[in-house]
């Protein structure tokens, strides 16, 4: 990709953050905007994460303009507000591939750049990691400094007070920067959000701190007084105005709240704190969305897009096919005026997870607890002892950060909780960090816990009525980020026998076991096969756990081959489970497990990494061809 010398006078000479400490501040300024337009243009193209990175273009700026990268770490949260810095660290010729097959990736990533000196995609992480990285550096008496970059959003999450918790054991700098947009996807809850709105939004603090230091700025500098009183000062106005001073008290020196777009307001202060040899916060306001009108406006829509481009009627009709997000949403709602005792709970995934007409229709029964997956089990957990039905809808990729909550805290006691794992299987260009292919072997091993997967939307209203209609275990739903297929809004739902099967084809010599939305590529295989005079038996499985073992018994007895077919990692998958009962009960069929292999998954176009991993009907088809040669 070449960069215009017209288009982007400044960017185009940008390849490394050594490029840019050449510049005066007023070019920074114009640098930021040049990669404001630069990455719009291209996200429009590819997708991604625009809002966020929009939000942290001078930040970018500042933090390699001020320190010595690599060479000093800069440790990202979750990494999806990190375009300017891929950009301007050796990956500009390579941005229009940004979340592409075989691209570059939409978040942190050491094998991509010395840069990236953590892998990141999920949140939270940064304090505790840039503490480890800390600690390594006193320890190997090293001489680097070391930053952490953390989204107000992110301060939801309790693994970032873990890490909070735990910077008295570093020695000598440590900062953290704190990118206080208001935002994570959806606005902010809790009472961290309360306390920083109170913060920010302080103008006795703000402009009493402003009036001081100008006048402290004309005595002569490095002035032994100026140091005094400037510390004596702002510690007496913070202690007087400061609602909390929450920061302090946990034994960081906070600085802030500044402007995180203007440059020089950015590196000064950075400047001044660098070599500060204790731990300091840095608390910096942006504007989420920022330079991109509509994005401004609202910040969660565009805090994530799709490619945005012209499509042909043709393929408008295909894509605008109901998603399982949306029909869960519907449903959601449905279930909310038939069982005044559901409440609906996520970890700030409103939007993502269909949940925002619920949300407004029934808001003392939806709880957006923040970025905080074990307290939303938990509390849960809580909800559930007490005789009320929680139904906690999270990515299957967030929900991996539970796993300890759900079987301390609901499986072993047999609470009814019900899970809606977004997400479940291949996202596409989200890539590793967010593909949901573990959950099926992670759960299975929890007692108690019953396991299903919808074909389609009608199901996922059949097997979300069916949780309700149980309430000694707890109850996950797993399905994709896909089209529901067959979703009738006014079709009555169904209860549905827990563990039962449905035979769609009955053949001979050759069986499909197909677990959820697998089952449609295991039907279009049979029907490219029937044209060869072979006809394999079809089985939706919609039920993991436990499974239908009279059906299977019956498909043991009469065919040679078995073929599970799972949008899971085969590793503790559904088919392993299915060799061990054949194995157990005495047959001998040839059983083969199609599913994700152990390894992570790449990012790309969902249909296409499915059909990498052998997850397409063409696959299919091909290997049962195979059988017969």
């Amino acid at each position: 990709m070449q960069i215009s010398n017209e288009e982007y006078p400044l960017l185009s000479k940008v390849n490394y953050p050594v490029d840019i400490k050449e510049l005066s501040l007023e070019e920074l300024t114009k640098l930021s905007a040049e990669i404001r337009d630069f990455i719009v243009k291209t996200v429009k193209k590819t997708g991604g994460h625009l809002a966020p990175s929009l939000g942290a273009v001078e930040l970018v700026l500042a933090l390699h303009y001020v320190f010595d990268t690599p060479r000093d770490k800069l440790i990202w949260d979750v990494g999806h507000q990190a375009y300017a810095h891929k950009i301007i660290t050796g990956r500009k010729e390579k941005f229009d591939t940004l979340r592409q097959y075989n691209g570059i990736s939409g978040f942190l990533k050491p094998e991509e750049s010395e840069y990236d000196n953590f892998g990141a995609g999920h949140a939270s992480t940064s304090i505790s990691t840039a503490v480890g990285f800390a600690i390594a550096r006193n320890l190997k008496k090293e001489n680097y400094k070391v930053v952490a970059i953390i989204g107000d959003g992110s301060l939801t999450g309790g693994l970032a007070y873990e890490g909070i918790n735990n910077i008295y054991r570093v020695k000598g700098q440590f900062l953290i920067v704190l990118n206080d947009n208001e935002m994570s996807i959806s606005k902010n809850v809790g009472l961290m959000s309360y306390y920083l709105t109170k913060v920010r939004t302080n103008p006795s603090y703000i402009k009493f701190r402003n009036e001081v230091w100008n006048a402290l700025g004309k005595l002569p500098k490095g002035s032994n007084i100026l140091r005094l009183l400037g510390r004596k000062i702002d510690e007496s106005i913070k202690n007087f105005l400061v609602p909390g001073l929450l920061f302090e008290e946990l034994g960081l020196k906070y600085y802030g709240p500044i402007d995180g777009h203007d440059i020089e307001q950015l590196t000064t202060s950075l400047n001044k704190i660098k070599n500060l040899p204790y731990p300091a916060l840095l608390h910096v306001i942006t504007k989420k969305g920022k330079g991109l009108t509509d994005a401004e406006n609202d910040p969660t829509k565009y805090h994530g897009i799709g490619p945005i481009e012209v499509k042909s009627p043709e393929e408008v009709k295909i894509n605008s096919a109901v998603s399982f997000s949306r029909a869960f949403g519907e449903i959601a709602c449905e279930i909310g005026e038939k069982f005044p005792d559901t409440v609906f709970i996520t970890a700030a995934m409103c939007e993502g997870t269909g949940l925002i007409e619920f949300s407004k229709k029934f808001p003392d029964r939806f709880f957006d607890v923040g970025i905080a997956e074990e307290h939303a089990v938990t509390f849960s957990a809580g909800l559930a002892i007490n005789g009320l039905r929680p139904i906690v809808a999270i990515y299957s990729t967030f929900l991996q950060r539970s796993f300890d909550q759900i079987i301390h805290d609901v499986a072993l006691q047999k609470l009814p909780v019900i899970f809606a794992m977004d997400r479940a299987g291949i996202v596409g260009e989200d890539g590793p960090t967010h593909h949901g292919s573990f959950d099926i072997s992670y759960l299975n091993i929890i007692p108690n816990m019953i396991i299903a997967a919808p074909e389609d939307g009608n199901e996922l209203r059949n097997l979300l009525y069916t949780a309700l209609n149980q309430n000694t275990k707890p109850f996950a739903i797993r399905y994709p980020r896909d089209k529901a297929y067959k979703f009738d809004h006014y079709k009555d739902p169904e209860i549905i026998e827990i563990g039962k099967w449905d035979l769609i084809k009955k053949g001979k010599d050759i069986a499909i076991l197909a677990v959820g939305i697998m089952t449609h590529i295991a039907e279009k295989a049979y029907k490219s096969l029937a044209i060869d005079g072979i006809e394999p038996t079809v089985v939706y499985v919609r039920f993991i756990k436990p499974f239908d073992e009279a059906l299977l018994d019956e498909i043991l007895s009469t065919h040679s081959h078995i073929i599970t077919v799972e949008e899971n990692a085969l590793k503790g998958g559904f088919g392993v489970h299915i060799i061990k009962y054949a194995k157990d009960k005495g047959f001998n069929n040839k059983i083969i497990n199609l599913g994700i292999p152990d390894k992570f998954v790449g990012q790309g176009p969902r249909k296409k990494l499915l059909k990498d991993l052998g997850l397409s009907s063409e696959n299919l088809a091909e290997m049962i061809k195979s059988i017969y040669k």
